[in-house]
């Protein structure tokens, strides 16, 4: 991402553009959640989350679509990262890495110990994302995920402001 949530475009496509979520994308962002997850949040579970304090909701923007979402809400000085989804049709384009590193530049404003989440353990490639966004294991929680009882790995990163997948892009 640079400056204020713009990615640049890959190989000549449309600039992605991350800004804050509004009761307006709600609807895009409840058929993205239809059809990425296998127990996906309701309307008006998108919609109570927006506009509270304790949380930060983004959503990634391609020629006035929405393509992707991040939804965070703070907990005492730790940030929990509940949801990151982006399309299917726009996936493996460095949308959800740009989401996180908005999100994190976002919450850097107020001081905190750092991010956490759950991913399930059979997908590989969002492990991956978040281990090279400086995300590190912390353990497994037994039958997370209630659809099928998959375990989820506990993932944290620091609050320190290093952003390792900042550098590693800048590098490249």
């Amino acid at each position: 991402m640079s400056p204020r949530g713009r990615a640049r475009p890959r190989e000549g496509g449309p600039v992605v553009r991350v800004r804050p979520m509004r009761p307006r994308d709600v609807p895009q962002v409840a058929r993205i959640e239809q059809s990425v997850s296998a127990t996906p949040w309701p309307r008006h579970m998108l919609l109570a989350e927006l506009g509270r304090p304790s949380t930060l909701d983004l959503v990634a923007v391609e020629e006035g679509d929405v393509v992707g979402y991040v939804l965070a809400s703070r907990y005492a000085d730790v940030w929990h990262i509940l949801n990151v989804a982006v399309r299917d049709d726009r996936r493996r384009r460095g949308i959800g890495r740009g989401m996180l590193q908005e999100l994190f530049g976002r919450a850097a404003v107020v001081p905190h110990l750092g991010f956490t989440l759950e991913v399930r353990v059979s997908n590989a490639g969002a492990i991956t994302l978040y281990e090279n966004l400086g995300f590190l294991s912390h353990g497994v929680r037994k039958g997370y995920y209630s659809d099928n009882g998959e375990d989820a790995l506990i993932m944290w990163r620091s609050g320190t402001g290093d952003d390792p997948g900042a550098s590693r892009e800048e590098a490249g």
